[in-house]
């Protein structure tokens, strides 16, 4: 297990978030667990961003509803354990004060082998798991929900899935390296580039693409770009001091507000990410998360989920390092 907290307040108020890397033969596939529990706490709307891993959640309580979902035409709906592909705009989670299970930071690199499908079938949709894994959604939650904690739950995770994997279901080699291009430039480059180190033409990468990924190039890195910018927000509000985790107002203005010349401000965020200028950064938050920086700073901090995956690019070098950071 590698990170994590647990706390049980006086009052009875359970607040547990357990990350852990899976078993060195599913890191190819999955970049990581993590595992929540929170009881008596305010009830909250989370919101699921698009990122570069499909979601996968075991509830192993009640089960998670989705208010919205990236297709506005999907009606809402509870899942005991929900599968859902790449998308560019997010969903929005509701609990009334308590939620447990264990997100799987699945890679869309890992669909065939773990889904026996790929990605691309599952883009900009949720769905039941059982409707992809079968009786194995029923049989992974029975056992997590036996298991007695967080490090023999992910034991259980490691050892039905590597069960039924298919290593055998690979990927087509252009469409690993132009996903492992993108990933490792933070969604620097362009299809154009991407197709022509990979010896393919534009068209023909991008349906190869969204084929295996769910996503266009394009898009892919577009969504890159947001989840690297998101998570430095996140590392440099929290630079700044215990006012926006509070939820209190600082010095600088409302909390998470950042000022266009003020220190660590989302103009220099904006370049250290490739967007052209704040005002770009700031379209692009508002399409894909769906409000403003600084208010899904104050309203996330406190949502497990929001944090639960490391970074596509963490995941990478530590593929390469075989470094535990996570």
């Amino acid at each position: 297990m590698d990170s994590g907290r647990t706390a049980t307040a006086p009052s009875g108020v359970i607040d547990e978030a357990v990350q852990c890397l899976p078993a060195p033969a599913l890191r190819p596939y999955i970049a990581g667990y993590c595992g929540y529990r929170q009881d008596g706490v305010p009830p909250t709307r989370h919101r699921g961003m698009p990122s570069p891993f499909l979601t996968l959640i075991f509830t192993l309580d009640d089960p998670l509803t989705v208010e919205l979902h990236p297709d506005p035409r999907q009606a809402p709906a509870r899942y005991d354990a929900l599968l859902g592909g790449l998308h560019t705009t997010s969903a929005l989670i509701t609990h009334g004060g308590r939620q447990s299970g264990i997100q799987v930071a699945l890679s869309p690199l890992g669909a065939r082998a773990l889904l026996h499908l790929p990605a691309g079938e599952l883009a900009n949709a949720d769905l039941p798991a059982d409707a992809v894994l079968g009786r194995l959604a029923d049989e992974v939650r029975a056992r997590l929900r036996d298991a007695p904690d967080w490090q023999q739950r992910f034991a259980v995770l490691d050892r039905v899935l590597w069960r039924s994997a298919r290593p055998e279901s690979v990927v087509p080699p252009q469409v690993v390296r132009a996903w492992d291009l993108l990933v490792r430039s933070g969604g620097a480059m362009s299809a154009s580039v991407l197709a022509k180190d990979v010896g393919w033409s534009g068209r023909h990468l991008a349906g190869r693409f969204h084929t295996e990924i769910g996503l266009s190039p394009k898009a892919a890195a577009r969504v890159i770009r947001f989840d690297r910018a998101r998570r430095l927000l996140v590392v440099r509000a929290c630079g700044r001091g215990g006012d926006v985790l509070a939820g209190r107002d600082s010095a600088d203005g409302p909390a998470g507000a950042y000022r266009p010349g003020s220190p660590n401000g989302l103009a220099d965020l904006a370049a250290d990410c490739g967007y052209f200028d704040q005002a770009h950064l700031a379209r692009e938050f508002r399409s894909l998360a769906g409000c403003a920086p600084s208010r899904w700073l104050a309203e996330e901090f406190r949502n497990v989920q929001a944090f639960a995956a490391p970074s596509a690019a963490e995941w990478t070098a530590d593929e390469d390092s075989g470094a535990v950071h996570h």
